[in-house]
């Protein structure tokens, strides 16, 4: 189940903003500009990867009182902040900009995406939790849609990530990313539909 909470909806230029009652966490002051384009919000900045003990703190303050957003680069160094403030702070929610969304002219990231990239991104937010989620796919399943151990492998989890709006990961990590998101079977199938019978990318 795809989990949001927005507030009262407003107009901002051409498209539809929200105010969120959550803190978003993004990498720095570019990215709070961007996100502010989008929708009223708070932000947390990690100000780079190293990602301090006094932003964890402010993290969890923000988790315990009005919950938190992660919104990072689509890239590795946005993967390791992401893996961070979730190690340390239980129960983040996640949201995830695919890579063609944060390219533009001038450079990489959340700085560089659209309004509405960035607004797509919070409508598909997910909870993370780690206890045992019986309606998830299994690693026989993941395996026979062939997201492991193919040639192609790699190419299909680009697929099926852009489709679930989760991000990508290695075959491992995008098999966990599935159950800490509570991705359902039915969600699942409905992503895999039709990927897969002209991919030939690498793993």
């Amino acid at each position: 189940m795809i989990h949001h909470r927005f507030c009262t909806w407003k107009r901002v230029g051409t498209i539809e903003a929200k105010k969120i009652k959550e803190v978003i966490v993004v990498e720095g002051q570019n990215d709070t500009a961007a996100v502010r384009r989008a929708v009223t919000a708070d932000t947390i900045e990690t100000g780079g990867s190293a990602v301090g003990p006094h932003v964890i703190a402010r993290v969890k303050r923000a988790q315990k009182s009005r919950g938190v957003i992660i919104l990072t680069d689509p890239d590795g160094a946005g993967e390791r902040i992401r893996r961070i403030v979730s190690r340390e702070v239980p129960g983040c929610k996640h949201a995830f900009l695919q890579r063609e969304e944060a390219a533009g002219k001038k450079g990489f990231g959340v700085e560089h995406a659209s309004p509405e990239a960035i607004l797509r991104a919070l409508r598909r937010v997910r909870w993370e939790e780690d206890a045992p989620f019986s309606d998830g796919v299994s690693w026989e399943r993941y395996l026979e849609v062939g997201l492991a151990g193919k040639p192609n492998s790699r190419s299909l989890r680009e697929l099926v990530a852009r489709r679930l709006g989760i991000g990508y990961g290695n075959a491992k990590q995008f098999f966990r990313r599935l159950h800490i998101l509570r991705v359902t079977e039915e969600e699942f199938e409905e992503a895999c539909s039709g990927v897969g019978k002209d991919e030939t990318d690498d793993r």
